[in-house]
């Protein structure tokens, strides 16, 4: 049987300094590599979100970008719920995390309405949380490396993504890492995350196919991750 799966990238341009598309190039080839058929779409300021999309990605980027993108990407309120109820996967980094919860209190008191897709709302921190990190998740150890100011507060229905083992996680305070609500994931792992995570990787590879072709029991193809787990190991050793 031939897979297909269709992957859209919200605001590449805009929402990228961090090298957040480096978790669609990873996607797309772990796939290519298991003969996955891979359609990518760009979706920027005033672009559709298509409605057929099986994974949407998004990264992070300076306030200021976030209120650039803000008026756009309520435009896009409407089908982004639409797709996140019908259990599209989607993985939101950073900016684009904090813009999927409730709200978000800039550094100048502005305050951002959020898609409320997420049960989270952040505010801007005096402090900067800067490095590599390392959370506990259900799909095993997932490294990456934050740089942000947020302190993010998941609401009491909230679901975390991980318990920090290394970083500041969602606030610096309370270990928690990201959301997850349906099969939305909501983090800070810059990196790209996806890169030193292929557990991670495949386990949103194999939640697309399961809601594309319904079947639960979707497995995939085993690869050969000794590099990205090695590269792993190397973070996990390195300062703050």
């Amino acid at each position: 049987m031939t897979f297909n799966l269709h992957i859209v990238h919200l605001y590449p341009r805009e929402m990228n300094i961090y090298g957040d598309t480096g978790n669609r190039l990873i996607l797309q080839k772990r796939m290519e590599w298991r003969n996955i058929n891979v359609r990518i779409s760009l979706v920027g300021m005033g672009d559709e979100v298509p409605l057929d999309s099986d994974i949407i990605l998004g990264g992070g980027a300076q306030d200021a970008m976030q209120l650039a993108v803000e008026k756009d990407l309520k435009q896009k309120m409407k089908s982004l719920r639409r797709l996140s109820d019908d259990g599209v996967v989607m993985l939101m980094v950073c900016g684009m995390y904090q813009l999927f919860g409730q709200s978000f209190i800039t550094g100048s008191h502005r305050r951002i309405e959020g898609l409320g897709i997420l049960p989270v709302e952040t505010c801007a921190g005096k402090t900067r949380f800067i490095g590599n990190t390392v959370y506990q998740t259900k799909w095993g150890t997932v490294v990456g490396y934050e740089n942000h100011s947020g302190l993010t507060q998941l609401d009491d229905s909230a679901v975390a993504f991980g318990t920090v083992i290394k970083g500041a996680g969602n606030n610096g305070t309370d270990g928690t890492e990201g959301c997850i609500k349906n099969n939305v994931f909501g983090t800070y792992s810059h990196g790209p995350v996806l890169s030193k995570s292929p557990a991670f990787a495949d386990e949103l590879i194999r939640l697309a196919l399961a809601r594309r072709y319904d079947n639960d029991n979707t497995s995939l193809a085993p690869l050969d991750d000794r590099m990205e787990l090695r590269a792993a190991d190397v973070a996990k050793l390195r300062s703050r």
